[in-house]
């Protein structure tokens, strides 16, 4: 984005002759622009600090992060007792009958009762822990989602971050242009008037002039943008004038093997950690799909009391029993179950793979990114230094009458692209290391 930002900036330099032959009382004049009211100062640290707290994302995957642990929490219930208490009564003619509807003791007698149930899962020989196991490791796949959801969000933030101080010093780029071009332009109009001067030389300096103004017009709008861009993401729904304040970073060289970052992202990236928890919960929730065929043994015990009932009814009740259940032929459903739960393991696990592939890719192409941002560095250093010095010795031979406006035009041109290029390097080197620690998950 930033190399196509100065190429907009350059293309904005080579385009404004023709925005020159307009009329000059329908230029738009950089100095009619109000500047932008101060705001707070923020450093990157609040900005990340700002939008962990009020970004919508983050609060969704913490969210999804505590309904996974009451999964849990409902896998656990298949181990514990279960307890009722039961209030019945019931009236009915003497010696009704159930004739229809279930087979069971058809006998009704008026009562009115109280008791309690309680029942227990003795084993069904590992399902119910298989199920526990999953919803566990699904939990953590969740709470790495909410933690793969904070570094996008950071990585935003720092991206946005950057943007608004490129943008902010191309303005400054764009006014120094601007303030040089228009004492040149005095400068020669004084010439010009003193018959020192043709209105030739005249005519190209306010060209370059007007240059410099479309490219200040442009580099406020940018700016602004980039503003905007940056309070959306720290969860303001209006424009913020952030006065952001730059870190002094160091600029160290990149890692001259990619290999060890490789292998740090594939251990720590977040993404990987869920795909892997993911793995281990289908194959967790597989083996208790295959379970289902095992036995199941349960144990219930209720007791209770009639003080109102027929004479036939004792006054209280309680017994105790052990039910085991034995799946023998229910349509194949139990097959069906297991065979799509091993499927979708081996889904994960193609997924994780992918992912792996993937992150080995990205990793790759931002340290050569990085690789090649740091070169330019010295490049764009030495083009700059260049760019000066052949403009001063431009404007020296220019005022000696020893060269034409238009080579004191080209060199102003190409300090201004040199200008341009050389901010655009600093801020690229420090997004491509950005990028790069995102990739390889490194900590901040």
């Amino acid at each position: 984005m930033r190399t196509i930002l100065a190429s907009v900036f350059l293309s904005i330099l080579m385009c404004a002759p023709l925005q020159a032959q307009m009329p000059e009382a329908t230029q738009a004049s950089p100095a009619a622009i109000p500047p932008a009211s101060e705001g707070k100062k923020l450093t990157l640290a609040q900005a990340e600090a700002l939008a962990l707290k009020n970004n919508p994302q983050i609060t969704i995957g913490k969210l999804r992060a505590l309904a996974a642990r009451q999964y849990v929490r409902e896998a656990r219930s298949a181990l514990l007792p279960n307890a009722y208490l039961s209030v019945t009564a019931v009236d009915s003619n003497p010696g009704s009958r159930l004739a229809a509807g279930a087979l069971n003791n058809p006998i009704l007698f008026p009562r009115a009762a109280a008791g309690a149930s309680v029942g227990q899962l003795i084993t069904d020989f590992g399902r119910s822990t298989n199920l526990l196991s999953s919803s566990e490791s699904q939990a953590k796949a969740e709470d790495q989602n909410a933690a793969a959801t904070t570094a996008q969000i950071v990585l935003a933030v720092d991206q946005s971050f950057y943007n608004v101080l490129e943008t902010k010093a191309l303005v400054v780029v764009a006014q120094q242009t601007v303030d040089s071009r228009q004492l040149f332009v005095d400068k020669i109009n004084a010439l010009t008037d003193a018959k020192l001067k043709s209105d030739l030389d005249l005519s190209f300096a306010k060209v370059d002039l007007a240059r410099g103004k479309l490219l200040l017009l442009e580099a406020r709008n940018n700016y602004q943008a980039s503003l905007a861009a940056l309070s959306a993401i720290l969860g303001y729904p209006e424009q913020q004038n952030f006065q952001l304040v730059e870190e002094q970073a160091t600029i160290s060289a990149p890692a001259l093997d990619v290999s060890p970052l490789i292998q740090q992202a594939l251990r720590q990236r977040p993404e990987v950690l869920t795909l892997q928890d993911q793995v281990l919960a289908a194959q967790k929730f597989g083996s208790a799909e295959h379970d289902l065929w095992r036995p199941t043994v349960s144990a219930l015990g209720v007791v209770g009391e009639a003080p109102v009932r027929d004479d036939h009814i004792p006054n209280w009740y309680g017994a105790v029993g052990m039910n085991i259940n034995i799946p023998v032929f229910n349509g194949f459903l139990f097959n069906a179950r297991a065979k799509a739960a091993d499927l979708q393991t081996d889904v994960n696990r193609q997924k994780l793979a992918d992912l792996r592939n993937n992150i080995a890719r990205d990793v790759r192409t931002s340290w050569q990114d990085t690789a090649r941002a740091y070169e330019r560095l010295s490049v764009a250093q030495q083009l700059r230094e260049q760019a000066s010095l052949a403009l001063d010795l431009a404007q020296s031979r220019y005022n000696l009458g020893l060269r034409s406006i238009v080579e004191f035009s080209q060199a102003e041109l190409q300090k201004t692209e040199a200008d341009i290029a050389d901010t655009d390097a600093r801020y690229q080197y420090r997004l491509t290391q950005i990028v790069l620690a995102y990739t390889t998950a490194a900590p901040k």
